[in-house]
């Protein structure tokens, strides 16, 4: 009987022993989610990023049972919001949608935030191809032609954009510098504008989202020559892909990740990643998504972070190339 006692004694105190040795959890992270989660969007209503993040709040709701509500904080391109983000506490409850434009932080070098240090990559939600279109008048079938054009009356084809270092910006950066083409740059304040400036023929090409054209473009009102990424788009199956028609490896696209505070526990890290992936799985998610221009995505935390890293390296060498001054105001 000694024996038995001393015997359970023991195996009660190695088994306290082991559980003290064993990272403590933060009660916060073992109950995580207990209350609403805010998904922070650097944009106004209704474009690609406020979009996304709504249809990946909807769905999160009902798989965590908490209520995900998503707040739009414009400024900065994108910017002001990641700067939030970051400063928020690291406790899963504040995410951000961040878009492509986060991967340029060598064209904002005074954002108050480290991309690499400050933020925590929990999954790449969607990729969106652009979609190259010219006004109807220009002299242009495909984008061989646009480039003969381009070189043989340099500077006097217009391109517009959605802003200074937005992706239909350094698309057409990446076009100009590898075909030895030049066009002239009208930045607009927003995808919308740009293509009304198309439209009017206040431009006469432009790179947008696929969404942003489909109606002109199947109205004929625009003229699509091209995509910017390695497939074509499912939605314009029959617009060749500028890889297959003149630049081997030309790969440029939108995308959409959510990312929180840099030191959220592990445990929350993962569980968001998976009904995140769970999530782009859903058909009716998917449908939604694939209608709009986009191709779903749902990563891992490790692979969402190496893919933000070669998107910066791609693009400072693009801009680099380009010789694209920051912006400093």
């Amino acid at each position: 009987m000694i024996k038995r006692q001393h015997y359970m004694m023991n195996s009660r105190l190695l088994i306290g022993t082991v559980l003290c040795a064993m990272p403590c959890m933060p009660a916060a992270a073992q109950q995580y989610p207990n209350r609403a989660i805010r998904i922070i969007v650097g944009y106004s209503p209704g474009g690609g990023v406020d979009v996304s993040a709504r249809a990946i709040a909807r769905k999160l709701t009902d798989t965590l049972g908490q209520p995900i509500v998503v707040e739009n904080r414009p400024g900065a391109s994108g910017n002001a919001a990641a700067a939030l983000v970051a400063k928020s506490p690291p406790d899963g409850y504040t995410l951000f949608m961040a878009s492509s434009i986060i991967a340029f932080p060598s064209l904002f070098p005074n954002i108050p935030f480290d991309i690499n240090k400050d933020l925590a990559p929990i999954s790449l939600v969607a990729m969106g191809p652009s979609v190259l279109v010219t006004h109807p008048s220009l002299p242009v079938q495909d984008v061989k032609q646009l480039v003969a054009l381009a070189r043989t009356k340099p500077r006097q084809v217009l391109y517009g954009s959605a802003g200074f270092g937005t992706v239909t910006h350094l698309a057409m950066e990446l076009l100009m510098s590898s075909t030895r083409s030049e066009l002239t740059h009208v930045p607009y304040k927003g995808g919308v504008p740009s293509i009304v400036g198309l439209l009017s023929g206040e431009v006469h090409v432009l790179f947008s989202s696929v969404p942003g054209v489909l109606t002109q473009i199947n109205a004929r009102k625009v003229r699509a020559i091209g995509m910017s990424t390695l497939k074509r788009s499912s939605a314009l199956p029959n617009v060749p892909t500028i890889h297959e028609a003149l630049l081997p490896g030309y790969n440029t696209a939108s995308w959409y990740g959510l990312l929180g505070p840099a030191g959220v526990p592990r445990n929350i890290l993962e569980l968001l990643s998976t009904e995140v992936g769970k999530t782009m799985k859903n058909n009716d998610i998917r449908d939604d998504f694939v209608r709009g221009g986009f191709e779903p995505e749902g990563t891992t935390p490790e692979a969402f972070a190496a893919f933000i890293k070669s998107e910066i390296v791609k693009y400072d060498e693009i801009i680099r190339k380009a010789n694209i001054k920051p912006q400093t105001d």
